[in-house]
């Protein structure tokens, strides 16, 4: 007879991530990455928190409702959302990330693609770089990376930024990804980056449509070849409101439904919005899982 609860525990190896000033254990608990979008266009919070401010209040309620660590962007990424120039983009997120960095006690990453907003935000107080091309769109950010001793987090995404929610469909979406992971995984060597430090994302409702997207999220097993932590980012994507709709009760049911099943698959850490109930859906899913 198979024993469940033990092949969950071997698709979740445990890791430590090593960041620039501290280090985060990966596989005994699930981590809470919690979004922090300080722009005026986000597709699930748009202008809420676009004072810095309010991004501060939010950041630190973030971390009192259970978040391990915060996920900062100054740039929308959804689609039909256009790019903003690096000096607009630090603009927004360095005052929350100065800000913040004496606030929390909890690790801060900066959401962006490029270098020099990386570097910036990295000296402001940020250990973790979360970069939606797994370094295809700005080639001299894993020297930032590196130089800085930070985190990263490699998403798996096709296309150019203006494109990269305009990809046609692959006949193996899964080995697309896993082929994508490995490449940025390759580029993070090569650069000198430590595994230690890299945590892989299979980008969902990236270059990716919703069946896409969900085919991906079921076969998570598959990345767990490449030998290093998943993050899973699900919370609000448009693959969930293709099945249960725009109400943004059925939103949160539906995000939690897909942590839960991430988690059973092996994520180590869940990017999520509404961080106090997606706490207690990882909290009792891996109590599940442990038991």
């Amino acid at each position: 007879m198979v024993n469940r609860h033990s092949s969950f525990f071997l698709m979740r190896p445990p890791f430590l991530w090593t960041l620039s000033r501290s280090s985060l254990p990966l596989g005994p608990r699930t981590l809470l990455m919690g979004i922090l979008n300080v722009t005026p266009d986000s597709f699930s919070d748009g202008g809420l928190y676009f004072n810095p401010d309010k991004a501060v209040e939010h950041g630190r309620r973030l971390e009192q409702d259970g978040a391990d660590l915060l996920d900062i962007g100054g740039e929308s990424t959804r689609p039909g959302s256009l790019p903003v120039d690096a000096e607009e983009e630090s603009s927004r997120i360095l005052p929350v990330i100065e800000q913040l960095a004496g606030a929390v006690r909890i690790p801060l990453s900066v959401d962006t693609y490029r270098a020099v907003v990386a570097r910036r935000a990295l000296e402001a107080g940020a250990q973790i770089v979360n970069d939606i091309s797994g370094f295809r769109f700005d080639r001299t950010l894993p020297e930032v990376v590196r130089n800085g001793r930070a985190g990263v987090v490699l998403m798996h995404s096709r296309g150019s930024r203006e494109e990269i929610h305009k990809q046609p469909a692959t006949d193996d979406p899964v080995e697309t990804v896993r082929e994508g992971l490995a490449e940025s995984l390759h580029s993070a060597r090569e650069a000198g980056i430590s595994d230690s430090a890299i945590v892989l994302d299979p980008g969902i409702g990236f270059s990716k449509d919703a069946a896409t997207s969900l085919k991906v999220l079921r076969n998570l097993c598959a990345f767990s070849k490449l030998h290093l932590p998943l993050l899973i980012g699900t919370s609000r994507k448009s693959s969930i409101r293709a099945v249960v709709g725009d109400d943004p009760e059925a939103n949160r049911m539906g995000t939690a439904a897909t942590v839960a099943l991430a988690i059973a698959a092996g994520a180590h850490i869940v990017r999520v919005h509404d961080v106090r109930e997606m706490r207690a859906v990882a909290d009792m899913t891996d109590r599940i899982l442990r038991e």
